[in-house]
């Protein structure tokens, strides 16, 4: 099975300094698409960002970054991550299940175990290397791959990932949320924060922002958990539009923008809040 091949290694050779595992109550709230243009925010500060995408049933980070008839290789350390083409994101290592499906239309029916297992070789068996984050997109609810992912890491690299959790207005999306921030709490995961995607729709003629959805509710609920909002992402047609031509949205989108301004806002506060988090941890630990 080309899907198990690899030996497992232990992941010997690789520092990666913080871990962020992006969460969603519910699918369909764009938590991919916040995933991946976090990672090339991220990029474009000038950090070394690995992306693993650990939504075995929908792997879709390969095509929303263009990477699509790339195929891993493997060297005598294990599976080698996939770089962009660009020059200017060489420092973006990506893998994903995606990469070693046939076809973007094959099914995955995979039961518990051998998910965990699947995951458990990402870590493993990729040679990630040096990183300053490793950015992991999550499928939708609390199910066998958030666990399994956070007990990997603790075996592995013997840390603990933190958790950005991603909603929608909708009061439907919320009570979901309300069940991810409750699952973070159960099992010790710390959150550094949610952020509203949807937040609005974007005139593409006007840029000016109509709250089709609603708002606020993403920083309400963060408040009332006492957990950091990070910020409100509006629907951006430009956005959408880049994403399925596979352009980089930061790069190409030179007029002003809500969402571009929203989405450096929020890499910027993301950024902060996990220094925070890392200070007090190392004051604890200190005492």
């Amino acid at each position: 099975d080309k899907l198990m091949e690899a030996k497992e290694t232990g992941n010997q050779g690789s520092t990666i300094r913080n871990f962020l595992l992006v969460l969603s109550g519910k699918g369909g709230v764009g938590k991919s698409t916040v995933t991946s243009q976090l990672a090339i925010q991220l990029v474009l500060q000038g950090f070394k960002v690995g992306l693993l995408d650990i939504d075995l049933c929908g792997p879709s980070i390969p095509y929303l970054l263009g990477l699509e008839s790339k195929e891993v290789h493997s060297s005598s350390q294990g599976w080698l991550p996939i770089h962009p083409d660009h020059p200017q994101f060489r420092s973006l290592e990506v893998m994903s299940l995606g990469f070693l499906l046939k076809s973007r239309n094959d099914a995955v029916a995979w039961r518990g175990p051998k998910k965990s297992s699947m995951i458990k070789q990402f870590l493993t068996d990729v040679v990630w290397g040096d990183l300053d984050y490793l950015i992991v997109d999550t499928p939708p609810g609390t199910s066998d791959e958030h666990i399994s992912i956070t007990e990997h890491l603790l075996n592995v690299f013997h840390t603990k990932p933190k958790a950005v959790i991603v909603t929608t207005p909708q009061a439907v999306s919320l009570v979901d949320v309300q069940k991810e921030i409750n699952f973070c709490k159960k099992i010790g995961l710390d959150i550094l924060g949610v952020v509203e995607n949807m937040s609005g729709y974007v005139c593409p003629n006007c840029t000016e922002c109509s709250q089709i959805f609603g708002s606020g509710g993403g920083a309400a609920l963060a408040a009332s958990e006492e957990v950091p909002f990070l910020g409100s992402i509006p629907i951006d047609p430009k956005l959408t539009s880049y994403l399925s031509e596979s352009k980089n949205f930061f790069e190409v989108h030179s007029q002003p923008s809500p969402s571009l301004a929203t989405l450096q806002k929020f890499a910027a506060n993301l950024k902060l809040q996990h220094e925070k988090a890392d200070s007090v941890e190392a004051t604890a630990s200190g005492q």
